[in-house]
């Protein structure tokens, strides 16, 4: 792993305006972070599916998001959908070139939308993540890093959750992917971690 560059090309919350992107970079691996639909539906995530499927990347991952009731409602359709050669984690991992990936699409409860979880239910979930893993693929974001919602004369609300910021610094991936948060688009570190 030391001597062993990988390119990561990484997206979140396209909401089927997967044509509305520029140019996808070339790279190794692929992936989605979640909310691959608007309104979770089947239909919605044949047109994504196909859109994936047609990148040049030797492996796509993927993981749902809160728009994508399909992978909570209709999962075994869904992932036909997705065909081979494009790998649905939840709450599971998979290994390329020697590098362990490990995706959850949960996050805190928000409106009433697919993946949400109560604070305990969510820190049951993140103990499932195996030490060892070196990137994590999420949707919902740790406490304090990309989840900053302005909110009209209270300033930041901070969305994400402390049961995972915890687990993260436990675990220490060396990568971090997440979405969810429209406005916390970015990159910030945590010691060594990229987030």
């Amino acid at each position: 792993l030391d001597h062993f560059r990988m390119r990561i090309v990484a997206v979140a919350d396209t909401h089927t305006f997967h044509e509305d992107l520029r140019a996808i970079p070339d790279g190794d691996v692929f992936i989605h972070a979640g909310d691959l639909c608007r309104g979770g539906r089947i239909d919605e995530l044949r047109g994504v599916a196909a859109w994936l499927r047609s990148l040049p990347h030797p492996h796509k991952i993927v993981i749902g998001g809160n728009h994508d009731w399909c992978f909570v409602r209709e999962l075994p359709q869904a992932l036909t959908e997705l065909g081979d050669g494009v790998v649905y984690l939840q709450d599971s991992e998979t290994t390329i070139y020697g590098v362990r990936f490990w995706g959850s699409p949960w996050q805190p409860e928000f409106n009433d939308w697919a993946f949400n979880l109560r604070d305990q239910e969510r820190r049951a979930k993140w103990e499932l993540i195996p030490p060892g893993v070196d990137i994590l693929v999420l949707h919902g974001p740790p406490h304090g890093y990309g989840d900053g919602v302005p909110r009209m004369c209270r300033g930041v609300e901070h969305t994400g959750c402390k049961h995972l910021l915890r687990r993260i610094e436990e675990i220490r991936p060396r990568l971090a992917i997440f979405g969810h948060i429209h406005e916390g688009r970015g990159e910030w570190r945590l010691g060594d971690i990229v987030l």
